[in-house]
């Protein structure tokens, strides 16, 4: 082979691999293209699905709200002191709470007064805002949730009355936090019902986490130290302790959790960094009182109300978010294992004020 036809050869080899390499470059980005697209689809999807979820969850409070503010507003062409009054009412009979529909009601005069004229038509817009104003603001807090990874395992003693969804919450925890990529242990420190050992077990096994448990009777205290060792040993992110929901002895529930904590801090001086009560969303009133009684016997970090799907009673959320300014973490809108989703004030008021 000549001199000029082994240059053509080698150049041709060059330019080949330069054409191969600029289509793998190509190639390369258009996959990297289709695949943020898919990711982002994906994401959509979920959000959607998502939505769809907490609009059906909250499909009864939605509309027995909204029956009730049309048959105040109808033919009406202004808010007036009678809407105002006819407003309160149904805010009270939504479980809102009577301090936080006064709270609510004065807001909406002001604004009128301010404003002069507001249609009635614009009740909805102007209502919905002022009860965002209202909402404990913390829940940006929680969403932001980060694991300090100095201070591992992170323990969460949830707390609440029995036959308020306490145990199926702690399952469902387990199961988001699982989803963050988190490692998970949960503590059966209910030691007072056996059942609530053993459905805890049964969520233990469907999430696919570890759980730590004794016998029934045994000391709950002693639960929560060997649930904490354990955790520490397997390096957890995440520790959930349920805990017995006995309301009729203050003191001894008082004693119960002290001890808890106490025994928890001889492992971890910071743990527990969140106490979290779960109350009924269905009983209306009575879910204030359920918030009452435990912040009267230890401090409550966040809240999580659920039943809120069985219901038309879920402008309680609204009242205890307001009254109790203590935020509101989690929502139970029914009994899939996602239907425990962490509260956003704007998404869940959206979500109140959907008109079918």
């Amino acid at each position: 082979m000549s001199f000029f036809n082994k240059l053509f050869s080698t150049k041709k080899k060059i330019s080949d691999k330069a054409t191969a390499d600029k289509k793998s470059v190509v190639d390369e980005q258009i996959e990297k293209s289709i695949s943020k697209e898919v990711i982002s689809q994906k994401i959509n999807v979920s959000v959607q699905k998502k939505k769809d979820s907490l609009n059906k969850g909250l499909k009864l409070s939605s509309e027995s709200f909204f029956s009730k503010i049309s048959k105040a507003i109808v033919g009406k062409s202004k808010v007036d002191v009678e809407v105002l009054d006819e407003l309160e009412e149904i805010l009270i009979s939504s479980d809102v709470g009577v301090k936080t529909t006064l709270k609510i009601i004065d807001r909406i005069e002001n604004r009128v007064a301010k404003d002069k004229y507001i249609n009635a038509d614009e009740l909805d817009l102007i209502l919905k805002e002022e009860i965002i104003a209202i909402i404990n603001d913390s829940d940006k807090i929680i969403n932001n949730f980060k694991i300090n990874e100095n201070k591992k395992p992170h323990v969460i003693l949830v707390v609440g009355v029995n036959g308020a969804g306490k145990t199926t919450t702690v399952g469902k925890m387990a199961n988001y936090y699982k989803s963050l990529g988190l490692k998970v242990v949960i503590g059966a420190a209910d030691t007072f019902r056996a059942a609530a050992i053993d459905q805890l077990q049964v969520w233990a096994d469907r999430v696919k986490v570890d759980l730590i448990k004794q016998e029934m009777g045994s000391d709950p205290a002693s639960v929560a130290f060997d649930t904490i060792e354990s955790a520490i040993k397997k390096n957890a992110d995440i520790v959930l302790i349920d805990t017995a929901g006995r309301l009729h002895n203050k003191t001894n529930l008082m004693n119960e959790l002290g001890k808890i904590k106490r025994v928890l801090q001889k492992k971890t001086f910071e743990a527990p960094q969140e106490v979290v009560l779960v109350i009924d969303g269905s009983t209306g009133q009575n879910a204030f009182e359920q918030a009452k009684q435990f912040t009267n016997v230890t401090e409550i970090t966040s809240l999580v109300v659920t039943k809120l799907d069985g219901t038309a009673k879920g402008g309680v959320v609204l009242g205890i978010s307001d009254q109790f300014q203590i935020p509101i973490k989690f929502i139970g809108i029914g009994e899939k294992i996602e239907d425990l989703q962490i509260f956003d004030k704007k998404e869940f008021v959206d979500s109140f004020f959907k008109k079918s």
